[in-house]
């Protein structure tokens, strides 16, 4: 069975991950992410704390270049502990 994706390649994709503020969500899912796709500008990466300071979530704004490499992304994020949440 094929499996058709209305993503175009190459496109910008942005990455979501959520996790508690106080681990090194930041530095690990980076690392995650650069592993496929090269370094990331700062521009790029957008974090934000929740209201009450115990979550921190982070978009990360990838070139992508085929639907394998986002799945791999994807897989090695919601194998990374510090990571409760990746969309």
């Amino acid at each position: 069975m094929s499996r058709t994706t209305i993503q175009e390649f190459p496109s910008e994709f942005p990455i979501k991950v959520m996790g508690r503020h106080d681990s090194e969500l930041r530095s690990l899912t980076q690392a995650i992410i650069e592993r496929h796709t090269g370094p990331l500008d700062e521009a790029r990466v957008r974090v934000r704390t929740s209201t009450d300071g115990n979550f921190l979530a982070l978009t990360f704004t990838v070139q992508a270049r085929s639907q394998a490499q986002l799945d791999a992304i994807y897989t090695d994020l919601t194998a990374c502990k510090s990571v409760l949440m990746a969309l």
